[in-house]
C-alpha cells in the first residue's frame, strides 16, 4: 500500500525568514552607508568606529522595534481569539452557520458546507474559525522574541560585514572596497533569502543590489557634499 509523501511548504519559514533577511540586509547597508559617509566627510580614521556604534546602536533598534511591532500583532491576535471564544459561547449556531457561510463562498455547495463546518467544529471550533475566519494559524502566528532575536541576531551578522572589510581595507581605498564588497554581501544576501524561500534567484538578488547601491550611494554624497554624518 503506497503512501502519501508529506508535504513541505516554506510558508511555514516565513516569520523567521522576514525578519532575518530585513535584519542582515538592514545591517549591511546602514553600516555600509555609516562607514562610506563617515569617511567621504572625514577620512578613513573614525570609519571603524562610526560602524561599531552602528553595529551595537541598530542591533539594539532593530530587536525593540521587531518586538514591539509584532508584539502589536500578538495582542491583536489575543483580542480577536477572546472575541472569539465569547462568540462560540454565545452563539454556536450561528458560529456554525457563519463558517458554512465561508465554505460556501469557497465553492462548496450550502449542504456539504454545512456539513464540513459541523464536523470540524466538533473537533475544533476554536481552531476552525481562527483559521478560516481570521486567518490565524499556528505557521502565521506572531512570535514577538523569536522575531526580536532573529532581527538583532541577522542584523549584526549583516553588519559586520563591512566592518570586517573596513579593518581589511588600506585606507586610501577603503571607500571602494567597502561599498563594492557591501554589494557583493547584498547579493549574497539576495541569493540566500531566495533560496530559502523558495523563489527564483535574480529578482529578489537584484531587488536588494539596487536599493542597497542606491542607499549607499546617496550616504556617501551627503558625506562628501556637506560633510555630515546622515
Amino acid at each position: 500500500m503506497k503512501t502519501t509523501p508529506k508535504e513541505s511548504h516554506l510558508i511555514a519559514r516565513i516569520g523567521w525568514l522576514r525578519a532575518a533577511v530585513l535584519g542582515a540586509n538592514d545591517g549591511i547597508i546602514s553600516t555600509a552607508s555609516l562607514i562610506l559617509g563617515v569617511a567621504s566627510a572625514t577620512g578613513a580614521n573614525d570609519a571603524l568606529v562610526a560602524g561599531i556604534a552602528g553595529l551595537v546602536a541598530g542591533a539594539m533598534s532593530m530587536a525593540a522595534g521587531e518586538y514591539v511591532s509584532v508584539s502589536s500583532q500578538s495582542d491583536t491576535e489575543g483580542a480577536d481569539l477572546a472575541r472569539e471564544k465569547s462568540e462560540l459561547a454565545s452563539f454556536p449556531e450561528q458560529e456554525k452557520e457563519e463558517l458554512a457561510q465561508i465554505y460556501a463562498a469557497r465553492g462548496l455547495e450550502i449542504g456539504l458546507a454545512r456539513e464540513v463546518a459541523r464536523q470540524l467544529m466538533a473537533k475544533d471550533a476554536l481552531g476552525a474559525h481562527l483559521r478560516d475566519e481570521l486567518g490565524i494559524s499556528e505557521t502565521t502566528a506572531a512570535r514577538p522574541i523569536q522575531a526580536a532575536l532573529a532581527s538583532a541576531a541577522s542584523f549584526t551578522l549583516g553588519a559586520a560585514a563591512p566592518l570586517v572589510l573596513v579593518i581589511l581595507a588600506p585606507a586610501r581605498h577603503l571607500t571602494v572596497i567597502v561599498a563594492i564588497g557591501s554589494l557583493g554581501f547584498l547579493a549574497l544576501l539576495g541569493m540566500i533569502g531566495a533560496k530559502a524561500g523558495g523563489a527564483g534567484l535574480l529578482k529578489p538578488t537584484f531587488r536588494v543590489t539596487f536599493w542597497g547601491a542606491l542607499a549607499m550611494a546617496i550616504t556617501s554624497g551627503i558625506g562628501a557634499l556637506f560633510g555630515t554624518v546622515i
